[in-house]
C-alpha cells in the first residue's frame, strides 16, 4: 500500500466562511423556563398576600 503524502483535496484558506453566512445568532423570544418561574413567582406572592391578610384579619378579631 503506498504512503499517500499529498492530501486528495486541498484544504482551502476559509472552510468555515464560506459554508455559512456571516450573520450573528439572535435569541428573540426568551427561554420557555423564565414564562413558568414567573408564572410561579407571581402565584406565590399572591397566595403569601392572601396568607398574611388572612392573619392580619385574625389577628384584629381577637
Amino acid at each position: 500500500m503506498p504512503d499517500q503524502t499529498v492530501p486528495a483535496t486541498p484544504p482551502s484558506s476559509e472552510p468555515l466562511a464560506a459554508a455559512r453566512p456571516d450573520r450573528k445568532y439572535v435569541e428573540n423570544k426568551p427561554p420557555r423556563g423564565l414564562y413558568v418561574r414567573v408564572f410561579i413567582y407571581v402565584i406565590a406572592t399572591h397566595v403569601l398576600l392572601a396568607m398574611m391578610s388572612l392573619v392580619v384579619i385574625a389577628a384584629n378579631n381577637r
